[in-house]
């Protein structure tokens, strides 16, 4: 099979690699579409140390069924599209019993792991658990949405949304955009997102929020008038010193704050910010097996405004240089999705 090999930090290259071979308790996905995630190109460029040279990335894909192995219970008939959970918990420590999957101290995540070979691939294997069938008539693109937009709904569900909050997003990339669609699905009052790029706040207004220009006008007026007041919850997508400044700034006493951008490693915290004005900060990562299967029976309702999601489309071989284009910020597609199975895709979004 034809694989993306990374190479060396800025170069993917398309190599043959052997077929794989589903062992026991494993499925063999033909895979038709993998999403580039943020991570992926960070990790392309040597930004955040999460990738390495010589692994095969790709964590947000779409497939079809094409074999299982052996001792496959519950298994999946061949040709049956299907996701996948990349988060491989382990199952039996105490978080996984709980179901809170994210905080298994043993878990592998598909994509990250380098000694996995994953979804920028033909072909994948992954444990039966990990495959999520998804409802007849989903669009197959759809598919490769389900990952990021169970990283949006699971911020959301830790930030406890219900129909009475305000919501702010700050960031309105692929994991913003996510975030407003979660905060719609639990029923959010209003929601603005905090967001400089004019393409992307269009694209967040598209999908029910307001668009707030953080650098075109003071940021704290602006959400408080987007919102009618301040927010009672915020998401941070971007995750750096400068936006998590701005939650703190827009929100009144007792605000939760939820952190799922991961821009930075190291972020200064106002300390008396929290507890003085008793507000909340709360992490967010990934999502919950419950969470991830959800959404894909969500995606597959065919909700408003996932179909404006993705906004390129490539072939294994122009893969390097969208991944190029994206960790250098000249692209200014929203969601690209590499077809591995086919070279080219002529019509490339920009």
């Amino acid at each position: 099979m034809k694989a993306l090999v990374l190479e060396d930090f800025w170069k993917l290259q398309v190599a043959d690699l052997a077929d794989p071979v589903p062992g026991e308790g494993e499925v063999l996905i033909d895979v038709i579409a993998t999403g580039i995630c943020g991570s992926d190109f960070h990790g392309y460029s040597g930004e955040n140390g999460r990738r390495r040279a010589g692994q095969v990335m790709g964590h947000e894909t779409v497939g079809r069924v094409r074999a299982v192995g052996p001792a496959v219970a519950d298994a999946p008939a061949a040709g049956t599209l299907v996701t996948v959970n990349p988060v491989l918990a382990c199952g039996h420590c105490p978080a996984c019993l709980a179901g809170d999957e994210p905080d298994c101290p043993n878990k592998r995540v598909i994509g990250v792991d380098p000694a996995i070979v994953s979804a920028f691939a033909q072909q994948l294997v992954v444990p039966r658990r990990a495959v999520v069938p998804l409802p007849a008539g989903t669009p197959e693109e759809y598919g490769a949405l389900v990952e990021p937009l169970a990283v949006g709904y699971h911020a959301l569900v830790r930030g406890e949304c219900t129909d009475a909050d305000t919501v702010l997003v700050i960031g309105g990339g692929p994991i913003g955009q996510a975030c407003v669609l979660a905060a719609k699905r639990l029923g959010a009052k209003a929601i603005a997102v905090s967001e400089p790029d004019q393409h992307r706040r269009e694209l967040s207004a598209a999908l029910g929020a307001i668009g707030v220009d953080p650098t075109a006008q003071d940021a704290t007026a602006a959400i408080g008038q987007a919102l009618g007041g301040a927010p009672s919850l915020v998401v941070d997508a971007v995750g750096v010193d400068a936006t998590l400044a701005t939650a703190f700034a827009c929100t009144d006493p007792s605000a939760r704050i939820v952190l799922v951008g991961m821009g930075s490693q190291q972020l200064t915290i106002p300390a008396f910010e929290i507890s003085t004005r008793q507000r909340s900060l709360i992490g967010s990562f990934c999502y919950t097996a419950r969470e991830f299967a959800d959404t894909a029976a969500w995606v597959g309702t065919r909700p408003a405004g996932v179909d404006t999601l993705v906004e390129g489309r490539v072939g294994i071989d122009q893969a390097d240089a969208a991944f190029s284009a994206l960790a250098k910020g000249t692209s200014a597609a929203s969601k690209i999705l590499v077809f591995p199975w086919q070279q080219r895709i002529e019509e490339v979004s920009s």
